[in-house]
């Protein structure tokens, strides 16, 4: 980005909003190239997720893994799918996390110039979540 670096965390979160997987991306990419690696190996009934995930191959993937798909329809989709917008609402769980990492000043102002590091903390962080 112009401004400096920019990151994108993408998170796997359990049902109690416990971290499972993180991938991390530059600021410029989209979010639906890490659904696969976030939902691979993982049993669930539902997979909840943003607008973001919702074109056709991210769902397919979903349905592949045996899992329902809770993502609400893109606005501009010509043909909006059905979705359970009282189940979407545990998604907060997923924005629950981001803020309890954000309260670490090394993960939201991003001193670390390469993202091994970046991310190395970011695992020890979810740890201390973990244990809490």
């Amino acid at each position: 980005s112009r401004g400096g670096f920019s990151t994108k965390i993408h998170i796997s979160v359990d049902a109690l909003g416990n971290p499972l997987r993180f991938t991390l991306t530059g600021g410029e990419a989209h979010a639906m190239t890490q659904a696969q690696g976030l939902i691979t190996g993982f049993t669930s009934a539902y997979v909840i997720a943003e607008r973001a995930y919702d074109p056709g191959h991210c769902l397919g993937a979903v349905i592949q893994s045996g899992a329902l798909p809770v993502i609400p329809p893109r606005a501009r989709r010509r043909k909006p799918h059905a979705y359970d917008a009282h189940l979407y609402q545990e998604r907060h769980l997923v924005e629950c996390f981001i803020g309890k990492i954000k309260q670490c000043r090394r993960i939201f102002s991003r001193f670390d110039k390469l993202a091994n590091r970046y991310l190395a903390f970011l695992h020890l962080v979810s740890t201390l979540i973990w244990l809490r």
